[in-house]
């Protein structure tokens, strides 16, 4: 039985890895997932047979309330609230994680069971990561909802008692480790710390920097399953975790660079915030409106190539489709149509080529940054859709930007320059767009995305 069991879980890791490179394109990205979905059942079958766990009963019953909490959950968030939903699934596997290391600490404490100074060290570390995990993920998810906590948070002496409250709890799971005083009410101590650590650490990050934080907390919670795993001595949690440790911190650090911003200015500079308000600020300037027959008009006659920039305005309003139809519509006419994908436009990477793919959209005129930005010189007309930070050239030619540095689409090189949009309110980083106002390139359709495209699409379809 123990040699099925090290056989199951080996296959259970294939299946993890491979479901992950599946990942890596929007074509094969839903099989991916399937068969790392696959992977996870095989490890959870041949744990129950592995060890002296409850009955198969209530194992079965939890797996099957998890199983219809997830389901239906999963089905019913809508993609715009895809990284509120990973923080909310992030943090229950860091609370999970911490919860079982409690528990096998409790238990040596109540056997008066030494245990051994490495299993101690992984039991407070899976606890301690665990329940940063758990915490900062609960407050990034009512961020990005905007249930609590909203906006950056910072007071006098924020980083000094940021450091207090993580020395009391590292010393608190020292004492425990090498078997001070009070062992139970340390290990108490340090879980509560680690809690409070976690929602001191995400109050300050704000605006366009969350979802860099909820992957940064998603590698925390590998980190802390794969400790887990170590106090469990069970193999496939080891692996797992440590593929979610790994696969998150590639992430964090390819979000940061995407944003031009060292991680550590991230987490402990609140840049992240959005500054001072600056109601009414562009209001007042002038700017080149037009409706949506002047932006037909122009796609029709005056542009030969266009290239979308969708942005989290279109996910926002489900404007995919209409994107998608008016691109078959242009290339009918024969026009050149592309596709600019910033890799935070969605606010997580991969977001923006998910929603292009439910509509259709073919795989190979989803260009990156890096592989578009040379083509925006020779492009007619460029239609930005719900999109402003990643396109604002304030990234290049302002070095007081809270964005300066970030790569952009270097949309203002195309001819022209159309903007579908509510208004002229600043993006997710609360900074204006100075594009906005060239009067001789930039037309602005203020429109929601979805109204505003089915109405270029008549407009096309009629001149």
């Amino acid at each position: 039985m123990q040699t099925l069991t090290t056989v199951a879980y080996l296959a259970a890791a294939i299946l993890f890895i491979a479901g992950i490179r599946r990942l890596r394109s929007p074509a094969t990205a839903r099989s991916g997932n399937t068969v790392a979905a696959v992977g996870m059942l095989v490890a959870v079958v041949a744990t129950l047979f592995d060890a002296d766990v409850l009955s198969l009963a209530e194992i079965g019953a939890g797996i099957a309330l998890g199983s219809v909490i997830g389901a239906v959950t999963a089905r019913r968030v809508p993609m715009t609230s895809m990284p509120q939903f990973v923080a909310a699934f992030n943090g229950v596997g860091g609370g999970a994680a911490a919860l079982i290391a409690f528990a096998e600490f409790y238990r040596l404490f109540l056997e008066g069971g030494e245990g051994g100074f490495v299993v101690l060290f992984t039991i407070f570390l899976s606890m301690l990561i665990g329940s940063v995990s758990f915490a900062g993920s609960i407050v990034a998810f009512g961020k990005l909802e905007e249930i609590f906590l909203s906006g950056s948070i910072s007071f006098p002496g924020q980083k000094a008692l940021n450091a207090l409250v993580a020395l009391v709890s590292l010393g608190a799971a020292g004492n425990a480790i090498v078997g001070g005083p009070a062992p139970l009410a340390s290990a108490v101590v340090a879980l509560v710390g680690a809690l409070l650590l976690g929602v001191l650490f995400v109050i300050p990050i704000g605006g366009a920097d969350m979802p860099i934080v909820i992957s940064l907390l998603n590698a925390f919670t590998g980190l802390a399953a794969a400790a887990s795993g170590f106090v469990l001595t069970n193999s496939v949690l080891i692996i797992s975790g440590a593929l979610v440790g790994a696969s998150g911190s590639i992430l964090t650090y390819k979000m940061s660079s995407a944003l031009g911003r060292p991680l550590q200015k991230i987490l402990f500079g609140a840049v992240g915030a959005a500054p001072a308000e600056k109601e009414g600020d562009g209001e007042e300037k002038p700017v080149t409106s037009g409706s949506a027959e002047d932006v037909g008009a122009l796609l029709n006659y005056d542009a030969d190539s266009v290239i979308f920039v969708p942005g989290y305005g279109l996910a926002v309003a489900q404007a995919q489709s209409a994107m998608a139809e008016l691109m078959r519509l242009l290339e009918s006419k024969g026009k050149t149509v592309k596709f600019a994908i910033h890799p935070v436009a969605g606010r997580m990477p991969g977001h923006m080529n998910v929603l292009l793919a439910e509509a259709d959209v073919p795989a190979e005129k989803m260009l990156d940054l890096e592989d578009v930005n040379p083509d925006f010189a020779d492009t007619d007309a460029v239609v930005i859709v719900g999109a402003n930070d990643v396109v604002n050239p304030s990234a290049r030619e302002d070095g007081g930007s809270p964005i300066s540095g970030m790569p952009i689409l270097d949309v203002d090189n195309a001819k022209r320059v159309v903007f579908v949009k509510r208004s002229l309110s600043p993006g997710f980083a609360g900074i204006d767009n100075p594009l906005f106002y060239d009067q001789d390139k930039t037309m602005m359709l203020f429109s929601d995305a979805k109204t505003g495209l089915e109405g270029v699409i008549a407009a096309v379809k009629n001149s």
